[in-house]
């Protein structure tokens, strides 16, 4: 999740890229930098940090043309550092080129480019792509791209420019948003409609496979065999608040219909296609180590801490390691067992969370191996950790976590499947099975957002509650624990999750006529108790929402609404059934004219104690 600008016309290049960079700071970012055609070459500046550092150095450096590309990073592939910061060059700085996604196959590309004798200036996936453009560049700068992307496996929307090609922008699309920006005279190539919208409405959005070649006067189109070919020119009638937000009505939105693609980054590079087997390449643990483990505990505070619960279940059933769950703030201060077989796992989605990077001291401190979840490449966690995971959500802009926790419960899996592979806790073809079913997953987010329509309905019935309860047992218990705090984070409901196996224990005397209970009924082996506990809530004259798996058509006959989730591995269905109640949550919120993206007393990262 970056920011690509780009511009060919007659105006100065510079301040149209920084005015585009900063209509896309939304996306995050932590670094920057132009690259500008002016007298026969290209001229770069770029660095670490801020737009704004950027903008003082552009004014002393007095950069000038009227072709150039500008990026905003996020890192993923090597430290927020001048060094890594786009744009890149190719060996003799003769192309410069920026690039959102990832290179899954760099390191193989990397290695075989140094071989032919090119030099690598950074630790990032992106600068494979000059070198490789330049091995291939025979005198037309298109046809090296194609030639250059029949190497790469992964996800691009790259815009490169050349010396050599003083009136020509080459851009190409896969799995990673690149538009177009229609001008009189001038054009633009960006990585979302905001950047252009000053300039011009008139849009081509690139589809998967779509390269364009931009000169000043005309924008022509290709697939990447090299055939030309037209498409529909698309106006934008948006403002450019709502275009900073895809046409969603706030970020909250839009980032739950993000989680498909999230899923689908994270898994990225961590499963081998072949084998069927999990990679994580910045997990360090030897096989021994692994197999010495004798205890983990899991650091986390509110959403990273429910899905630290979903952690505990899954290391515990895969690996057979014991496993606790500790709320940050008390983490620390509870003298905890540790030793140095212990590992402790600490998630945070910002990676700046200071109870929790408190307690990674701690942790530390006490002997123990250290592994980070974190949605934040360069934070101090990922800096301070032993070993990484790293979530790509991209920037989270709302309040409350939607995709950022998807993504962590996906990083759970993906360590409880790694763990046990290692100590061999896991049959082939359970392996074979889960890590087949998870790479179905960004297919069935999508298939649950079709829901939405239904949810909006059922949420506007329940906007006037003042309580609202979530039972479920095993994952479904925890899963129910998020649903809640969305729901009160949000919409100021009161919102409680229970065990539903604890309701005879006191809960019961809560539930009384008309009262909401959202049942989560989606673990075969718990089934018929959650049956019965709907029973329970419903013979008090409760209303009940039940959500479970397609297919299960019995339990309508209990509840009085039914949210169905697709069929994936029993295991898997915390990652799918949390979307139906974020959406809960989001539409209960609109229904009573809350502000969801920036709640009350409540703040994204919370950097103090």
């Amino acid at each position: 999740m970056c920011g690509i600008v780009g511009y060919i016309g007659k105006q100065e290049a510079v301040p149209i890229l920084l005015d585009g960079l900063r209509r896309l700071e939304y996306r995050g970012y932590d670094s920057a930098g132009v690259t500008v055609y002016n007298q026969n070459k290209l001229n770069s500046c770029k660095t670490a940090g801020r737009l704004n550092k950027l903008e003082e150095m552009l004014q002393n450096s007095k950069l000038k043309g009227t072709l150039g590309i500008g990026h905003t990073r996020w890192a993923t592939h090597g430290r927020p550092s001048d060094r890594n910061a786009h744009p890149h060059f190719d060996c003799n700085q003769k192309l410069s080129l920026v690039h959102n996604g990832i290179i899954e196959n760099y390191i193989a590309l990397k290695e075989w480019l140094q071989e032919k004798g090119h030099i690598f200036n950074s630790e990032t996936d992106t600068e494979v792509l000059p070198h490789l453009i330049e091995e291939y560049y025979q005198g037309d700068l298109a046809e090296a791209v194609r030639q250059a992307l029949k190497k790469v496996d992964g996800a691009f929307g790259l815009v490169v420019i050349s010396d050599e090609h003083p009136g020509e922008i080459v851009a190409a699309r896969k799995s990673s948003p690149l538009i177009i920006g229609l001008g009189k005279s001038e054009n633009f190539v960006a990585s979302d409609i905001p950047a252009v919208l000053p300039y011009t409405r008139e849009i081509y959005i690139l589809e998967d496979g779509e390269m364009a070649v931009l000169t000043a006067d005309q924008v022509k189109l290709y697939d990447f065999s090299g055939s030309e070919h037209s498409k529909e020119i698309y106006h934008v009638e948006w403002d450019i608040t709502a275009a900073e937000k895809g046409g969603y009505e706030d970020f909250m939105l839009k980032e739950i219909h993000e989680q498909a693609k999230a899923v689908h980054d994270t898994l990225t590079g961590k499963v081998d296609p072949i084998e069927m087997k999990v990679q994580l390449p910045e997990v360090k643990l030897s096989a021994r180590e692994i197999g010495e483990l004798e205890k983990v505990q899991i650091v986390a505070c509110g959403t990273a801490y429910h899905a630290g619960m979903v952690g505990k279940y899954l290391i515990e059933k895969l690996a057979r390691i014991p496993v606790e769950v500790e709320v940050a703030s008390e983490f620390r201060y509870r003298d905890p067992m540790i030793s140095p077989k212990s590992l402790t796992i600490i998630i945070s989605q910002s990676g700046e969370t200071a109870d929790t990077l408190a307690g990674l001291r701690e942790a530390k401190r006490l002997g123990s191996r250290v592994l980070a979840i974190t949605n934040v490449v360069g934070s101090s966690v990922a800096r301070e950790a032993d070993d990484l995971i790293l979530t790509l959500a991209g920037p989270e802009i709302a309040v409350a976590s939607t995709k950022a926790y998807t993504t962590q419960l996906l990083s759970l899996y993906l360590l409880a499947i790694y763990l046990a592979q290692h100590r061999e806790t896991i049959s082939q073809n359970e392996r074979v099975g889960m890590v087949e079913a998870m790479l179905h997953l960004p297919g069935q987010i999508e298939k649950v957002l079709n829901t939405e329509t239904k949810i909006k309905e059922f949420a506007e019935d329940f906007k006037s509650c003042e309580d609202i309860f979530f039972i479920g047992r095993g994952l479904d218990y925890a899963v129910s624990l998020e649903g809640a705090l969305k729901l009160k984070e949000i919409s100021y409901i009161h919102a409680e999750a229970y065990a539903a196996g604890e309701l005879k224990h006191g809960t019961l005397a809560l539930i009384v006529e008309g009262v909401p209970v959202f049942a989560m009924a989606t673990q075969p082996e718990l089934y018929d108790k959650m049956i019965s506990n709907i029973k329970e809530v419903k013979a008090r004259d409760a209303t009940v929402v039940a959500l479970a798996v397609a297919g299960d058509h019995e339990i309508s006959k209990s509840v009085d609404y039914v949210i169905h989730i697709p069929v994936t591995h029993t295991m898997l269905t915390p990652i799918l059934s949390v979307v139906p109640l974020q959406l809960f949550a989001y539409y209960a919120a609109k229904a009573r004219g809350c502000d969801v993206d920036k709640p009350r007393n409540l703040a994204k990262s919370v950097t103090v104690e």
